[in-house]
């Protein structure tokens, strides 16, 4: 458990009892999100938070045990601010490497959880994200790790269109120390085995999957995914990489408010007839 809480920002809607909560993706902050706040505060309350060691939370929770630093672990320090501001229940929107974090509260926090939104999900490496990671585990105590989170940024995001992502994420990950990325870089080697666990015990959990229909590293085992979990749907954004949630902020704004709502009026409904 976290000495501190993280940093967090709460934004509280006059009429609405829901809330959302976004995760921002390893390397990031909740900065990500400038193009959701405005149209989700409009129907729900809202809460930002920065995960340990990043964003405004690197000044109380940098430098943490090296052995809380488990999915488990930093999807626990989300559940510790939803407790201090009571929030019981809440639709997580996450995106790229924070959507592991999701799905781990899915896993250990069922019922703190009423919808997901995934974007840009993550799921499972394979063999070339494999080897770009074994090749940033060799070289990431002998090169700085700006050098290394940069060629992974283009790796990830290459084209013209991804431009604006990569330089917000590159901008952000300034904000890291070494230490610091390195534990979480230490993280990447357990997400295959974690996700073949999660996989044959998945609770159920409404999940839209949003990806972009470029996001050629992750979008298939999405797929594969998403046909497994009866829950679960996709949407492929088209003419759009791996964040999505800032190449298509529209699209993925009317696609993930919609489908928040849709559960809503379903939960409400179940009520009213049972």
């Amino acid at each position: 458990m976290p000495n501190s809480l993280l940093f967090h920002k709460a934004y509280h809607h006059q009429a609405s009892s829901e809330w959302v909560v976004f995760i921002h993706g390893a390397g990031g902050s909740s900065s990500i999100w400038f193009k959701q706040l405005k149209a989700y505060r409009q129907y729900f309350n809202v809460l930002l938070v920065d995960l340990r060691g990043h964003g405004r939370s690197a000044e109380t929770t940098s430098g943490q045990a090296g052995e809380s630093y488990t999915f488990r672990g930093v999807s626990g320090d989300v559940i510790d601010v939803m407790d201090r501001l009571n929030i019981t229940q809440a639709h997580i929107v996450a995106m790229s490497l924070g959507t592991l974090i999701g799905h781990t509260m899915a896993q250990y926090h069922p019922h703190r959880i009423k919808s997901m939104v995934l974007g840009g999900a993550i799921l499972s490496f394979d063999c070339r994200t494999r080897c770009l990671i074994s090749l940033g585990d060799w070289f990431k105590n002998l090169v700085p790790y700006m050098l290394l989170y940069r060629l992974f940024a283009y790796i990830v995001m290459p084209t013209a269109r991804q431009r604006e992502s990569r330089w917000l994420f590159i901008r952000e990950a300034k904000k890291l120390c070494q230490s610091e990325f390195k534990r979480w870089f230490h993280l990447t080697r357990y997400v295959n085995p974690m996700m073949t666990t999660y996989r044959s015990c998945m609770p159920r959990i409404p999940t839209l999957y949003l990806m972009g229909d470029k996001d050629y590293l992750f979008l298939e085992p999405v797929k594969r995914w998403a046909q497994q979990q009866p829950m679960s749907e996709l949407v492929e954004l088209s003419d759009c990489g791996h964040v999505c949630n800032i190449e298509s902020p529209q699209r993925f704004n009317h696609h993930s408010i919609e489908f928040i709502h849709q559960h809503i009026t379903r939960v409400r409904e179940s009520r009213v007839t049972s």
